[in-house]
């Protein structure tokens, strides 16, 4: 590796070949206001459209200033970032993104955790000197996402995640000037494009551009209708990262406080969306063991390898993209919409409450399983399964409106019957965790043996595309594992192929799995905090006395009072559904994505 030497304000430092002032100076503490700039370090994807010049620099013997961002480091370079010709500069910058800018500061979604306002304060902006005419464009609202474009700074952080991580296509650049804007092509709804719902735009925008749709005030609402009987279960990705909106640090486990907390909000019953996620694994897991015992039959007609379903992303990712392979992914609902057909059933007849009288609410890391409880297969009469799901930040949001001390809480357990759950429930929260739970439980129900180890580190990690081959007692199963869309495309695109023979493939829309849902607490590309949610997605595991879904005593009793057995008529009508063609196709550039 070549080394260079140069100057940053007076201070002598060596940096490699082709590293840029901005990565130079902060990693010698130096620092550089930014807007346009995002980077997410493990994944190899930097946002550098250099549009915002917030970043601008000082370089001798050059007569422009220079976007930090972009501009290499060469031999014996002398730049300045703080001299007051750079200050005027940066402020003039500012001053004309904010003349264009809506000031409905305290009503922003953003407001607080905005960098856009962050930089207003940082500069002491008090006054626009700038004034005329403001760009106006149409607020686009679907399922999951808000669009107020008039907010939008031309980062085009959103494009990135969507076009270079995601592969979706459902955002980039349009129009020239001042009428440019990032937008569906055609200034198309989001609805009626390719959109996931992912909601890795929302986590990544700056400002109050992209948001998600806030579904507190109808929770507030049913919660105070007396007529009511409001229910919330939560994630397994909820309880790792809550905590960071409260001062704890990344990969807290907050359950017992989490589950006070929702107590105290007012919710009838505090359930827990990890028992879902067991009772799909037996449906799922069943299924699979179904497949391969056709398959290793020697039937051709069966559909391999099976995908799981749990993220609805993914789902409508594949919907769109790859129709032909509907058949593929596994039937079983998501653990969320599992939930809510049992709950609307199975106990809203225990405890003597109609189906229309009983609200479920869900608290998720991701935006898409708010555009999921909304999709119509999920509705028996138009009453939907899952009323409405919040993101853990709206939650964390709903906590501190109530005037909670959350840190203060004490930690209560979640209430009988869907509240009790193993540790395979509680890995469904990050990537590679729904398959080795699966195997967890197929393997013994396979062999009638026990498992001979219940850790499968090989399944584990944080690489985008990863596969473990795993012997059920002389029957090898082989596992593919994606994380990211880019990554569940280019696994997608060997299976038809014909290049890989897996068995199973778990894939999740979002890096990391849950942990990093678009409704998480937002880290700004910090790939530390997504680690410390993984580790304790782990631990919450290891704490758990049970650890395989099929030994949840609560899973075992529905089966005999109600189900009957998993993948049985009853369970296929309330546990699982089918997918749908969108026949929208388009081509991507695989070598500009990870």
């Amino acid at each position: 590796m070549e080394l260079i030497k140069l100057t940053i304000d007076n201070k002598q430092i060596e940096v490699a070949k082709g590293t840029t002032i901005l990565k130079a100076a902060r990693a010698n503490r130096i620092a550089i206001p930014t807007l346009c700039y995002f980077q997410l370090k493990d994944m190899n994807i930097t946002n550098k459209p250099a549009s915002c010049r917030i970043c601008v620099v000082e370089v001798a013997g050059r007569k422009n200033l220079a976007p930090a961002c972009i501009t290499e480091c060469m031999p014996d370079m002398v730049v300045t970032t703080n001299n007051i010709r750079v200050l005027n500069a940066r402020r003039a910058v500012l001053e004309l993104l904010l003349s264009d800018h809506p000031t409905d500061c305290l009503v922003c979604p953003k407001s607080g955790k905005c960098e856009l306002q962050d930089l207003a304060i940082r500069f002491g902006i008090r006054e626009i000197p700038f004034s005329g005419e403001k760009s106006t464009h149409r607020n686009d609202q679907s399922f999951a996402i808000n669009r107020n474009m008039d907010k939008c700074v031309m980062c085009r952080r959103c494009e990135m995640m969507c076009n270079s991580f995601q592969t979706v296509g459902a955002l980039s650049a349009i129009n020239r000037g001042f009428e440019s804007v990032v937008a569906p092509a055609f200034e198309e709804e989001l609805t009626k494009t390719v959109c996931t719902f992912c909601g890795q735009c929302v986590a990544v925008c700056p400002v109050g551009a992209l948001s998600e749709v806030d579904h507190t005030g109808k929770v507030i609402r049913a919660i105070n209708d007396p007529k009511k009987t409001v229910v919330v279960q939560t994630a397994p990705a909820v309880r790792v990262a809550i905590g960071e909106e409260f001062g704890l640090n990344p990969g807290s486990i907050a359950t017992g406080k989490l589950t006070a907390a929702l107590r105290r909000l007012g919710f009838d019953y505090v359930f827990d969306t990890d028992w879902a996620a067991d009772l799909t694994i037996m449906e799922e897991g069943t299924e699979l063991l179904g497949r391969l015992t056709k398959y290793l039959g020697g039937d051709k007609d069966v559909k391999m390898p099976l995908l799981t379903s749990c993220c609805p992303a993914w789902v409508k990712f594949f919907e769109h993209h790859f129709p032909d392979m509907k058949d593929i992914p596994s039937t079983a609902k998501s653990p969320q919409q599992m939930f809510g057909a049992i709950a609307k059933s199975y106990f809203a007849d225990k405890i003597g409450v109609k189906r229309e009288d009983m609200i479920v609410v869900s608290v998720m890391p991701c935006l898409a399983k708010k555009y999921e409880c909304a999709r119509d297969e999920f509705k028996v009469n138009g009453n939907p399964d899952v009323d409405y799901s919040i993101t853990t930040r709206e939650l964390a949001a709903l906590i501190k409106q109530a005037n909670l001390d959350f840190k203060s809480l004490p930690d209560e357990t979640f209430d009988s019957p869907l509240g009790e759950s193993t540790g395979a429930g509680a890995i469904f929260g990050t990537t590679g965790g729904v398959i080795e739970a699966a195997v967890r439980t197929a393997y013994e129900i396979h062999t009638g043996k026990a498992c001979p180890k219940i850790d499968f580190e090989e399944l584990r990690g944080l690489e985008g595309i990863r596969s473990a081959t795993i012997d059920f007692d002389g029957l090898p199963i082989n596992i593919g594992i994606a994380h990211g869309l880019s990554n569940a495309r280019k696994l997608l695109e060997e299976i038809q192929e014909g290049k890989n023979t897996f068995h199973a493939i778990e894939i999740m829309a979002c890096p990391g799995g849950c942990i990093d849902g678009g409704g998480q607490p937002l880290h700004h590309g910090n790939s530390d905090i997504i680690k410390a949610r993984w580790e304790a997605i782990y631990q919450v595991d290891k704490n758990m006395p049970l650890r395989k879904s099929h030994e949840n005593p609560s899973i075992i009793k529905i089966y005999e009072e109600f189900l009957k057995t998993p993948c049985s008529e009853k369970a296929h009508h309330l546990l699982h559904t089918h997918y749908f063609d969108r026949n929208v196709k388009f081509e991507v550039d695989l070598d500009k994505t990870v």
